[in-house]
């Protein structure tokens, strides 16, 4: 059994840990709010755009969007992974990325190569190591997605999709259902699929100006990018609350290995003075 010392240094030990995991989920609670904010004003945007992506797609038959047209065979994916740049969120990024790996084995089983465009660290290094084919990355996004930092690498991504270079474009990320509840998905992006897309209740006319392939390319591109901000968004919603949910199951493991640890530390202590005592005794009564 360890000395009375040895377990008031792990006592101590572990009340400064405890001390750090508690101001951490205090950040993160502050933290997910905001971000479940950010998560909810992009919602009205990326509704909007695809009200109007949807008529106008419809409004314009004679020409048809790249974005929009099914391809007959895919030969090649490029699938964009979203990730955290940091640790310490408890199975988030570990369960989206076991979730992308059965997808790319799966992939490779029927042929398909694939290109991949990490948005976050984790992602990143994770796909360095299974040696993944990687065309763009972006990391170190803080605590707000910023679109003008993700555009390079979502340009090289749609670019892809226009040039052939891959024939679907998938999307993987962690959506947010509630505080306790977060989802890795991986949707398809590109070619845009009717459900997503959908089709509105009455067809509007347009007059196009300069012309319709002009006004699609920029409304298609804008579109891509909404659903892709709103993914990051919704990651980053789930970060922050996967964060505080986990810092707060350590805090509450560390009170109650102090609480162990605190008994421990009291019968050795009794043990002791015991001991002390039967000595004192057995020599008071040995004089």
């Amino acid at each position: 059994m360890p000395g009375t010392k040895e377990i008031r240094l792990k006592i101590r030990s572990v009340q400064n840990t405890r001390k750090i995991t508690k101001a951490m989920e205090m950040v993160a609670a502050s933290k997910m709010r905001k971000a479940q904010e950010r998560m909810r004003h992009a919602r009205p945007y990326g509704e909007k755009i695809r009200n109007v992506a949807a008529h106008i797609s419809h409004a314009n038959p004679e020409y048809r969007h790249p974005f929009l047209v099914d391809r007959d065979s895919v030969k090649r994916v490029g699938i964009i992974v979203i990730t955290t740049d940091k640790g310490l969120c408890g199975a988030l990024n570990t369960n989206l990325l076991r979730l992308v790996l059965a997808q790319y084995k799966e992939w490779q089983s029927q042929g398909e190569e694939a290109d991949v465009c990490a948005i976050g660290n984790k992602g990143l290094g994770f796909m360095q190591r299974l040696g993944a084919h990687i065309v763009s990355q972006v990391v170190q996004l803080g605590d707000r997605p910023q679109m003008e930092k993700m555009i390079g690498a979502v340009k090289v991504m749609l670019d892809g999709y226009t040039t052939d270079r891959f024939d679907r474009l998938m999307l993987a990320y962690t959506r947010f259902i509630n505080t306790m509840k977060q989802e890795p998905v991986i949707e398809q992006l590109l070619p845009l699929s009717g459900e997503r897309l959908g089709a509105p209740e009455t067809v509007w006319d347009y007059i196009y100006e300069p012309e319709a392939r002009a006004v699609l390319d920029q409304v298609m591109t804008r579109y891509i990018e909404a659903l892709i901000y709103q993914a990051v968004s919704e990651n980053m919603a789930s970060e922050q609350s996967a964060r505080m949910v986990a810092m707060k199951a350590a805090s509450d493991n560390a009170a109650t290995l102090i609480d162990e640890l605190t008994l421990v530390y009291n019968k050795n202590r009794q043990a002791n003075i015991t001991k002390e005592l039967s000595e004192i005794v057995g020599g008071a009564a040995a004089v």
